[in-house]
């Protein structure tokens, strides 16, 4: 058949080798094929891609360039191999050849978990109870969370991916993602898509399907030769004994006896400009009665070094080294993914630090509900036995005795599960009893102040989550592995073109046979006719070119149809399209998000402002109505009606401080800004101690002796002030005991 005016033969493959012929047919050889591949490879065929994409391959028509983001700031990156959990590099081997050579042939080592509590949290133990603040619930989450615990080793994971690439070797996936194992909290605006160490699969491993994204294509392109070289090596000791047929052959014999030892060695290395290495050197010694042998023991060695380079397909530094490039991204990926889960996490601890509080405060104000129900059923007792009261307001005051006892019961169950939430956030092991039994006891209040981002213009807010946000990090380093796997898999739409050349010799020595016959004489060789050669010898002869087998050639494979790797790079071109959409629908997502966060927080503040005056208003109500009963001018349902209106307006306000907090939170976190406004160092989060406490803004101390149940949790009698549980003028708890400065907490992992 014709294939663009030249001749092939009717197979899906060409192939074509030149051994051992004149310099002018190789060079005739070697214009042949570059013509061939000059009439199959169309032209602009290798182009590199510029700022938005990658020219399309293998068509008709010329392609255009691909179109360009939208304008918005690149994303910082997070800063690479400096979040090292361990002392260890896992992207370098563990031993050198220098210096223990065993060490490369041993298996890695991997610490246990370690399933302890940091002392930071028994530090806090104070007669039977933890006080905690929020600086000190976010500082034992870093230590002691098992989400952030098992996202730590994905930075090492990471790193393994590094050291297999390096080996020429496809990557296995960076993980990425969250790991969302702990129990409560509010639900997170940042995506929660993962990879293997996430909840799910994602961008930077090996999987498929996250936000509508298609990776199946990684990997794509022609395989590097293996960079790390290898020795090989066959040592063999055969002895035959063969029966004979014919003595005409044997020399009268009926059996022949021949003893083989072989000792073959190999060494083979690939390199990343797609050249491959392999030498071999066989070695034997023969001993046999054959009279046909001149030499027994017959010594034998030969040897061959092949170089071949690939000159279409396989060819080049970048394509042999992409993996690499691949797997620096997956780390830098990791490492975002890493920054990630200790933005969420922190969210979600301070989630439910202010849950608790909620729950706190809530219990304090139904047992002030229930003493003042208390007070008024006492009081209409004693009213009923003077004859001032009727016997229906008495059954009235009762019935809301009961129903507060209820609502405080229901509190108190709910703060106790609050109380085991937050343990099992900033814990790791709750076996404890001294630690299971205690109550937690928050020492921080919400304080309702103004921030910076509130008062930004909305662009300068969403221009910081532009730069800040470790999805568009993610999603940017993804778009370049996916513009590598493009490459790649243009790549493999070329031909496979080799050249090789190869160097070889061989030698022949060893002792003359005592059995080998003159077929001349009839009678055996006299002694000496044949010089004898020790193995030193051959050696020397194996590399002087005394017996030389030299030579070059081409190797030539041409797809007819190429179908495989056109619909592969196809495929990978859409794939790279998905990304670009993915990473700009990112930024409208983030924009949005932006805009909601810091209204909600404008929003919530209102709302607190709101609720304070209500409950303000309904506490002096309480207080006028009680003051006319007393004068009997007013009656037990109205003072149990402003009763309910005063519970009302404090779980209002209650829940507008909780929304408050959560809404700051929040903003923080949709900007990506938690870690610098609460002082969190990424290195001390790697490696799982926290060296400098968090410093929080926007809390304040609680008021003295507010505990559920204590004396000063009770209300004051009517007509005397109530202490502001939501801004107490003085911070009169002590701070929360820190680490003492002679323990070092252990690292955890």
């Amino acid at each position: 058949m014709q294939l663009f005016g030249i001749r092939v033969f009717e197979s899906n493959t060409i192939t074509a080798r030149h051994r051992n012929g004149s310099a002018s047919d190789s060079l005739r050889a070697a214009a042949a094929v570059m013509l061939t591949l000059a009439s199959v490879v169309p032209p602009g065929f290798a182009q590199e891609t510029q700022s938005g994409g990658v020219k399309g391959a293998g068509t008709n028509a010329p392609q255009k360039e691909a179109s360009q983001l939208p304008q918005a700031p690149n994303p910082n990156l997070t800063e690479p191999f400096s979040l090292r959990p361990t002392n260890r590099d896992f992207s370098k081997p563990a031993g050198r050849l220098l210096g223990n050579p065993i060490n490369i042939y041993r298996p890695t080592d991997i610490p246990k978990a370690n399933f302890a509590n940091s002392v930071r949290l028994d530090n806090l133990v104070k007669d039977g109870k933890i006080y905690l603040s929020l600086s000190d619930a976010i500082a034992l989450a870093i230590e002691n969370n098992y989400d952030i615990a098992i996202a730590r080793y994905d930075l090492d994971i990471a790193d393994t991916d590094i050291l297999r690439t390096r080996t020429g070797a496809t990557p296995l996936g960076a993980p990425s993602g969250l790991v969302t194992g702990t129990l409560g909290g509010s639900v997170s605006i940042l995506q929660t898509g993962g990879g293997p160490g996430g909840t799910t699969v994602g961008s930077g491993g090996a999987g498929s399907g996250v936000n509508g994204l298609t990776l199946t294509t990684a990997g794509a392109g022609p395989l590097p030769e293996p960079l790390d070289p290898n020795i090989t090596g066959t040592i063999q000791f055969e002895r035959a004994r063969q029966p004979q047929a014919n003595t005409l052959f044997s020399g009268g014999k009926t059996s022949l006896t021949t003893n083989t030892n072989q000792y073959n060695f190999g060494y083979n290395q690939g390199f990343v400009t797609g050249t491959a290495l392999q030498a071999n050197i066989v070695n034997n010694r023969i001993t046999t009665d054959s009279p046909f042998t001149v030499y027994s023991p017959e010594l034998s060695s030969t040897f061959k070094a092949t170089v071949t380079q690939h000159l279409l397909q396989g060819a080049g530094i970048w394509i042999n080294k992409r993996f690499m490039y691949q797997a620096i991204n997956d780390r830098r990926i990791t490492d975002s993914s890493f920054r990630q889960q200790i933005l969420y996490t922190v969210n979600q601890v301070e989630g439910i630090y202010w849950g608790l509080v909620s729950a706190y405060e809530d219990v304090q104000a139904k047992q002030r509900a229930l003493t003042q129900s208390s007070k008024l059923s006492e009081d209409t007792h004693k009213q009923l036995e003077i004859g001032t009261m009727a016997p229906l307001d008495v059954v009235q005051a009762d019935s809301t005795v009961q129903t507060d006892k209820q609502a405080l019961t229901a509190s108190q169950n709910t703060l106790n599960y609050q109380q085991q939430i937050i343990k099992q956030a900033i814990a790791r092991n709750l076996n404890d009893q001294r630690l299971a039994t205690a109550p937690v006891i928050p020492t921080d209040r919400i304080k309702i102040d103004s921030i910076d981002e509130e008062k930004q213009p909305i662009e300068d807010l969403v221009q910081n989550a532009f730069k800040n946000r470790p999805e568009l990090e993610q999603a940017a380093l993804t778009l370049r592995n996916d513009e590598i796997t493009l490459r790649g898999a243009k790549h493999a739409l070329l031909p496979a073109l080799d050249v090789y050349g190869f160097y070889g010799s061989a030698a022949l020595g060893g002792s003359q046979s005592p059995d080998a016959l003159n077929f001349r004489t009839g009678g055996p060789y006299p002694p000496g006719t044949f010089p004898s050669n020790g193995y030193g010898s051959v050696l020397t002869n194996l590399f002087n070119s005394t017996a030389p087998d030299k030579g070059m050639g081409f190797s030539m494979t041409i797809p007819l149809r190429n179908r495989e790797a056109q619909a592969q790079q196809a495929r990978a071109l859409m794939e790279y399209r998905q990304a670009e959409l993915r990473l700009a629908q990112l930024y409208t997502q983030i924009r949005m998000q932006v805009v909601n966060a810091q209204f909600a927080l404008t929003n919530d503040r209102a709302q607190v402002q709101a609720s304070l005056a209500a409950r303000d208003y309904a506490q002096q109500s309480l207080d006028a109505e009680q003051k006319k009963l007393h004068l009997g001018a007013s009656t037990t349902a109205n003072v149990l009606q402003q009763e309910r209106n005063l519970a009302v307006a404090e779980n209002n306000l209650i829940a507008a401080n909780a929304a408050f907090a959560t809404a700051r939170a929040s903003l923080y976190q949709v900007l990506s800004t938690t870690l610098q406004h609460y002082g969190i160092n990424l290195q001390d989060a790697a490696k799982g101690t926290v060296n400098t406490a968090p410093i929080v803004s926007g809390v304040q101390p609680a008021a003295p002796g507010q505990e559920p149940g204590s004396s000063a949790a009770m209300p004051a009698q009517p007509g005397q002030p109530q202490p502001d549980q939501t801004q107490p003028e003085q911070p009169a708890t002590p701070a929360a005991p820190t680490t003492p400065p002679s323990s070092t907490p252990q690292p955890q992992r």
